[in-house]
């Protein structure tokens, strides 16, 4: 089927564009943010002719029936409620649209209800010919299942998030897993597990992973700044992370959005665009590469991996890579990758996560030692590396940045 999300590219999307946040100027602006996608905007076609002219893709919600796991209050009522003859109906009057790139199909369901969402998705896979369905789903701080006497709702409908997205990949036949973690809400070792299990069952069931970060805040007098955006971004990327959403740009939950209620840019545009651009920069070989794997690097005697199912390491050694180590033994999360298409390259996507809620931010090198000639990409292009009198490499780097490192 000819579906019109281009998947070979990274992308970008947030959550919500208001009414009041859609004039012409508007979405000129949103694109010129680097934003290439909007989820939950309704079925509004002026707003649509738009995002055409401007190069965006809408996930647009309200097409089938929406659903939201809440509370999980209503876990398991999914298929008494939508019934598959809800979304033939839907698909049947539904008028196609070149900006309309996926369906959404709801949001944080329980596992209880994954064997119909199965049926769901498949379906609106096969009666929308130019979208996807679009499923987004809990972080693991969603409350689990327990076995006892007083509880009455639990969000995920099993005992452990590992078991969550198990059941996911077992019942729904897509091939991607998309969830949100707000990393400034909750916190970084939380954030890295989250990352973990993803990312591992992308790998062994083949799917992509998305995620959708933040750019507001939960708290009002908090505003998340450009390396607090890097940090979440290159953690992701570093788990191979191929889709970053963005929540919120207009209204929709918590404070600080990047334009405010009058459809006005907050100090939030500038971070955001920056930031995006950097990200897209890096994305232009990142996705010529897929994850295998992903380690904590000099993270040894730090609080970051208190909730991680993952021993740090003093140092990477790939095979083609080597002795890979922050110069002072700052913490540094390394996505090992491998070429899409078996050309012989290998990669390392890596974030300077020394310093996550910038603390002390600071410039320092990241050793390497290589047989073969090795390249590296930071967001701002393509950065010198330094040959140390051993024949050691050194890429210098900032708290917070990224890096691509490509062996050719």
């Amino acid at each position: 089927m000819n579906k019109r999300l281009d998947r070979s590219k990274l992308k970008i999307g947030v959550y919500h564009l208001q009414p009041y946040a859609r004039t012409e100027a508007h979405i000129k602006d949103l694109a010129a943010c680097g934003i290439d996608f909007v989820i939950c905007l309704n079925d509004d076609r002026a707003a649509l002719d738009l995002f055409e002219k401007y190069g965006v893709g809408a996930i647009v919600s309200g097409i089938v029936p929406g659903w939201w796991g809440g509370d999980g209050d209503n876990a398991g009522k999914f298929a008494e409620t939508h019934p598959l003859e809800k979304y033939v109906a839907a698909a049947e009057k539904f008028v196609d649209h070149p900006a309309i790139w996926g369906i959404d199909c709801g949001d944080e369901p329980s596992a209880l209800d994954f064997p119909h969402y199965g049926k769901v998705m498949d379906l609106v896979e096969r009666k929308f010919e130019n979208q996807f369905a679009y499923l987004n789903l809990y972080p693991n701080y969603a409350s689990v299942a327990q076995n006892n006497a007083i509880q009455t709702v639990n969000q995920l409908g099993t005992t452990t998030y590992a078991e969550h997205i198990a059941e996911y990949c077992k019942n729904v036949p897509v091939d991607y897993i998309c969830y949100d973690f707000y990393l400034y809400s909750i916190n970084v070792t939380k954030a890295y597990e989250n990352l973990r299990v993803v990312a591992d069952a992308c790998l062994k069931t083949g799917r992509d992973m998305w995620i959708v970060l933040q750019v507001n805040s939960s708290r009002e007098e908090e505003w998340i700044s450009e390396d607090g955006l890097r940090f979440q971004a290159y953690t992701a990327m570093a788990f191979g992370a191929q889709n970053i959403t963005w929540a919120c740009y207009t209204a929709g939950w918590w404070h600080n959005q990047v334009l405010d209620k009058n459809g006005e840019k907050t100090e939030q545009y500038e971070k955001l665009k920056k930031v995006n651009a950097e990200i897209k920069t890096i994305s232009e070989e990142y996705m010529k590469f897929r994850r295998v794997s992903s380690h904590f690097v000099g993270f040894a005697g730090t609080k970051w991996l208190e909730a991680v199912e993952q021993e740090p390491i003093d140092a990477l050694s790939t095979g083609v890579f080597q002795n890979v180590r922050a110069e002072g033994g700052e913490p540094i999360v390394v996505g090992q990758m491998v070429s899409r298409t078996g050309d012989g390259r290998y990669a390392l996507m890596i974030c300077a996560a020394d310093d996550p809620y910038e603390k002390a931010p600071k410039t320092y090198r990241i050793l390497l030692e290589a047989d073969r000639t090795v390249k590296a990409i930071g967001g701002s292009g393509e950065i010198g590396i330094e040959t140390l009198a051993d024949g050691t490499k050194a890429v210098t780097v900032r708290s917070n940045a990224g890096v691509l490192l490509i062996a050719e």
